[in-house]
């Protein structure tokens, strides 16, 4: 009988499993991932960036969560020699109708506690000196790291601490006991007094095997990324991002410095027709199916069609995924980038056509599930743990340790 099972080994379920071992070092943990490694998915897909807290509501988990975890995973990383960057991040107004939005912006920063500046175009120059605008904010405290080796030793962690992490290892069901749950998977069954699903792409599939509802869906939207190639890399020091469109819940196509040194350029947002659909051509006909039928995607897509419209042609054409990133650096041409790896964004969508616009968070009768958990879940990972762990009843035989 383990007293907590994690479902999922993104770097969510990771660091919740990682929190519960500090709080209950007696505790007895298990997490299931169904794929041969962790952060196979959003995690080990995602652009990197170690975002600062900038454009979420404030008051919002997001605000609150992003900001606090912004510190703790540069913390966590230079405790552990992981390597990270805080190179701080430009956002700029490339036209006169984007000004009011970028004071906005600029406001929200500091309504969210963020280090923030407004820069003039020359002082955009001075940081990145082949961006062309006509204002900017900068934002001092986005940095980049390399998730994938913070969930390893995320997972590394919780083995130390005496956890069972389990790959390969998919759950097809989930029975309710008198004691607590059984987790029925393709490697055999598992008793848990607690499930904590961080399933991200399936999280609503696991809610709904467990009888909750967490009252939206998950649709997944491509972003498709293209690179620098290596002799155009000086084009970019740090991030360029335009500012972004209030009314769509995308930041648009940018710039991102990886840590290894070379520069992605995107993403867009497109609508996967596979919750793992990383290309065009990949398909799924339950994926596909439910999307189709379900009225909130109908909703979403009636409002924001014109911007649909603009993604799925930046999707096929790369000439206007150029144009895009040419308002922010003219000097980028068609031959200088080429095709790199896209991500899936697992997002929630509610009936009435609403995106969660914040990380959901819900209960079951012995269980809590993470059913909205896209950017920036990795740069607030260690808080999002740390908030999931609060909300878990402390088992009668376990002692949580003083520091809680």
């Amino acid at each position: 009988m383990y007293d907590f099972a994690i479902v999922g080994g993104g770097i969510v379920g990771l660091s919740t499993g990682m929190e519960l071992g500090q709080r209950y070092p007696d505790a007895r943990i298990l997490v299931l991932e169904k794929e041969n490694r962790w952060a196979f998915h959003q995690t080990g897909n995602n652009s990197g960036v170690i975002h600062s807290g900038i454009y979420y509501k404030p008051g919002s988990f997001k605000a609150k969560f992003c900001r606090d975890g912004c510190q703790s995973m540069v913390a966590f990383c230079q405790e552990h020699g992981i390597d990270y960057e805080v190179c701080g991040k430009v956002i700029v107004a490339t036209e006169e109708r984007e000004l009011p939005m970028l004071e906005t912006l600029y406001n929200r920063g500091l309504e969210n506690g963020i280090q923030v500046a407004k820069i003039t175009a020359e002082e955009v120059k001075e940081i990145e000196p082949h961006v062309s605008c006509l204002a900017g904010v900068r934002v001092f405290s986005t940095g980049i790291a390399n998730y994938k080796q913070v969930c390893q030793k995320y997972a590394d962690l919780i083995q130390q601490q005496g956890g069972d992490l389990r790959l390969n290892t998919k759950v097809l069901k989930i029975v309710d006991t008198p004691k607590g749950q059984v987790i029925e998977t393709n490697q055999g069954s598992f008793e848990a007094r607690f499930v904590i699903n961080c399933a991200g792409l399936h999280s609503d599939r696991i809610a709904k095997l467990n009888q909750v509802d967490p009252q939206a869906k998950i649709v997944p939207f491509r972003g498709e990324y293209y690179e620098l190639t290596p002799e155009k890399r000086y084009l970019v020091k740090t991030l360029i991002y335009p500012v972004p469109n209030p009314a769509f819940p995308f930041l648009g196509v940018h710039f991102t410095k990886m840590i290894d040194g070379s520069v992605h350029a995107g993403p867009n947002a497109v609508l996967s027709l596979k919750r793992e659909g990383y290309k065009k051509t990949d398909f799924d006909l339950r994926d596909f199916t439910e999307v189709m039928t379900y009225p909130g995607f109908w909703k979403l897509a009636a409002k924001h069609a014109d911007e649909g419209i603009q993604e799925i042609i930046r999707s096929f054409s790369k000439a206007a995924f150029v144009r895009s990133l040419q308002r922010l650096i003219p000097e980028v041409q068609s031959e200088d980038l080429v095709p790199t790896h896209a991500g899936v964004r697992a997002q929630a969508l509610m009936n009435d056509g609403k995106l969660v616009d914040d990380f959901l968070i819900v209960k079951g009768e012995h269980s809590i599930h993470v059913c909205n958990a896209p950017s920036p879940a990795a740069t607030s990972s260690l808080e999002i743990g740390k908030a999931v762990a609060a909300q878990i009843p402390t088992p009668q035989h376990l002692q949580p340790t003083l520091s809680v």
